[in-house]
């Protein structure tokens, strides 16, 4: 009698056959550039305008999107450009931004090798400081036991 059943792994649906949920983004992407990459600025921040902030983006290089270049976006067109909710959509091109990247991770990384340069000086061989910055992973054993 159990000889005819089908495996249960053969009868279950495909998972293809069942649609994928993606959450919405709270911000809409415009289409991919191969020469740009964009970023939303704030241009209000709690209600109030934040002139300085836009101005200092525009200085850095990130320019505001047209809403002609962008029909996808056009119903977020205010005077031109592309905001929502007080954030306006700029563009900036790829190795320009690229290399803002990388001014900002080398001058992370100075800040970080100054700290630790300070740190050490001041170490003392009666009680020697750990500089190391890594993490380790054990499995299989118990606090408080030797293993």
């Amino acid at each position: 009698m159990a000889n005819n059943r089908i495996s249960r792994d053969l009868e279950s649906r495909a998972q293809t056959d069942r649609p994928a949920f993606v959450p919405p983004s709270a911000l809409p992407e415009p289409q991919e550039h191969p020469d740009y990459v964009f970023r939303w600025v704030a241009t209000h921040v709690v209600g109030a305008a934040d002139p300085s902030n836009v101005s200092k983006r525009i200085r850095e290089g990130w320019e505001p999107v047209k809403a002609e270049d962008h029909p996808e976006l056009q119903h977020l067109a205010k005077s031109g450009n592309i905001e929502l909710g007080g954030l306006l959509l700029c563009k900036m091109l790829r190795e320009q931004a690229q290399a803002r990247n990388e001014y900002y991770s080398t001058q992370a990384q100075r800040q970080m090798e100054s700290v630790d340069n300070t740190y050490l000086q001041q170490n003392d061989a009666r009680m020697a400081k750990f500089a190391a910055r890594r993490t380790e992973v054990t499995r299989g054993r118990r606090v408080g036991t030797e293993g």
